[in-house]
């Protein structure tokens, strides 16, 4: 493995960033190009042939050019979605994210937890799954939410997202039968950490949140735990569509390390 090679952070917008942020904490030394596919955004309102589609064929691209050593898919609703057929057609390993439902359930006191996703990923079997297999004897209140998603974006642009959309996205937990109960929150979405403190606000105290980027950490550690690390230039970002609409996210960028953003 030559010791120059990426490791390559994919999302649909700037909310793998909670992610990138985690991996450089165990991996100081290895380059990151981080990947935000713009001109697809958002995810959670499309179809899942879509975005099945979108991300698998954008990743054989960017494996091509880039040549990383290791993929993360850092978005929820990419990986719940595509995560199978990206691994069937790519040779270099993929990390996915999916929603730490599991964490959630052995965590609660109550025995109710929510769940805040995009549309698309809220629906999906796969988290039915997870809920199956790791929260049985609990209750999984979901609620989708896809305008954190622009809040976070807005957020991280500098901008003040309006309050009635954390408002609401706590209503729609609490709102349900039960809701008043939990006491645990799964934020299914990369985006939902960078509004975690409004979050918190709008669903007042006595709850905790759970993502799942520290633990996406740890499984990138482990599968490159023998791997050589030489980081010959900086790390950067690449956006797809105009790069004009990066525009405003340059300082994020670079209080998360990217110096630099170029167009894919």
């Amino acid at each position: 493995m030559d010791a120059t090679a990426p490791i390559l952070i994919f999302d649909s917008g700037v909310g793998g960033l909670t992610v990138l942020a985690e991996i450089r904490k165990l991996l100081p030394n290895a380059p990151l190009i981080y990947a935000a596919d713009l001109a697809g955004l958002p995810y959670g309102e499309k179809s899942e042939a879509e975005i099945a589609a979108r991300v698998a064929g954008l990743l054989g691209r960017m494996s091509e050019r880039f040549r990383p050593r290791l993929i993360t898919i850092a978005c929820n609703t990419a990986s719940t979605i595509a995560l199978g057929m990206v691994r069937e057609v790519l040779e270099v390993p993929i990390v996915g994210t999916v929603p730490a439902i599991k964490p959630a359930a052995l965590q609660t006191q109550s025995g109710v937890v929510g769940l805040l996703g995009t549309s698309a990923t809220i629906r999906q079997k796969y988290v039915d799954d997870l809920e199956a297999n790791f929260a049985g004897g609990k209750v999984l209140l979901r609620h989708a939410c896809p305008a954190l998603v622009s809040a976070a974006e807005q957020k991280l642009r500098g901008e003040v997202p309006e309050p009635a959309v954390f408002r609401a996205a706590a209503q729609g937990l609490r709102g349900q039968p039960r809701g008043e109960e939990i006491d645990t929150v799964v934020l299914a979405c990369t985006h939902f950490p960078l509004v975690e403190d409004e979050l918190r606000a709008a669903l007042g105290p006595g709850v905790e949140f759970i993502h799942g980027a520290e633990g996406i950490a740890r499984r990138v550690a482990h599968l490159t735990q023998d791997n050589e690390f030489h980081r010959e230039k900086p790390d950067f970002a690449v956006v797809t569509g105009p790069i004009d609409a990066a525009a405003g996210l340059d300082l994020a960028f670079r209080e998360y390390g990217l110096e630099a953003v170029a167009q894919f």
